[in-house]
């Protein structure tokens, strides 16, 4: 009788995976070092609000400086961005991607949806926002109503109410902001329904999100067994895979499968051979 190779307990296989996946993951704080630490500013990204209702009684500014409510201004599908006036570096790029993407939809604006750019710096004025809707409306280079993309300014209780129902997370550095880009879109109610991410977009996908916004539809942006790899980078502004989570979903398929074949190969009358006699 040929001797078998002992195989390896489940117990030892899954104790090394689990020490291997361990390795993979971020080191857990310790609670009382978190007690004593002090507390860290907001980070800054977006944590998704789908189907949750934007403040509709906000009361915001136009461009000529009226009051407005924010709820007076929905009752189609709206666009909006969340941006600074004075913003030299990420503004000036995401808005120049919504002109691009808005010359070539097939969504005709001022019926199929509309873009409400709305400032969260308390700073901007009215004025302010008049000329940089004046300037945008001009890149346009297709029948646009000016009515369709309203550049909005407000106090910084009413922009940062409006922030947050978005999840929208920002930080003030000196006379600047740390921020996220994306297109926030809303149903004519005011429901969150998707959020575009990054300065380029695709004419197909502001349709489609369009569409499912007219329906009140809901869309993650990735799909949502493939969330747990993406996390948001604020130098990119952008989703990116996390390495680590991925690792981890990696090194937790592998136990699973590795468990698996033990069991099956420990099983009676599985084993490959039979002993001799």
């Amino acid at each position: 009788m040929k001797p078998m190779r002992p195989l390896p307990t489940l117990r030892s296989a899954t104790l090394t995976l689990a020490a291997l996946a361990a390795q993979a993951q971020p080191a857990v704080p310790d609670p009382q070092a978190l007690q004593a630490a002090p507390e860290l500013p907001l980070a800054v990204g977006i944590d998704e609000q789908l189907g949750r209702s934007v403040p509709l009684d906000l009361r915001l500014r136009d461009e000529a400086g009226n009051p407005v409510a924010l709820g007076a201004l929905l009752g189609k599908p709206t666009v909006l961005t969340l941006n600074y006036f004075r913003c030299a570096a990420l503004c000036t790029p995401q808005l120049n991607g919504v002109v691009d993407v808005l010359n070539r939809t097939q969504a005709v604006p001022g019926r199929d949806f509309q873009v409400l750019t709305v400032s969260f710096d308390e700073r901007d004025t009215a004025e302010i926002a008049a000329h940089k809707r004046a300037n945008y409306l001009r890149e346009l280079k297709r029948p646009f109503p000016p009515s369709a993309w309203r550049f909005l300014t407000g106090d910084a209780r009413s922009t940062r109410a409006l922030t947050d129902a978005v999840g929208f997370r920002f930080q003030r550095r000196g006379e600047d902001y740390n921020h996220p880009a994306a297109l926030i879109v809303l149903s004519p109610q005011g429901k969150v329904t998707r959020y575009l991410y990054g300065t380029a977009y695709l004419p197909a996908d502001l349709h489609q999100a369009a569409l499912e916004a007219a329906k009140g539809e809901t869309r993650p942006t990735v799909p949502q067994w493939l969330s747990i790899c993406y996390s948001y980078d604020p130098e990119s502004r952008q989703m990116v895979v996390s390495f680590t989570r991925v690792a981890v979903v990696l090194v937790v398929a592998a136990a699973a499968v590795f468990a698996a074949v033990l069991i099956f190969r420990a099983r009676p009358g599985d084993r490959g051979g039979r002993a001799d006699t």
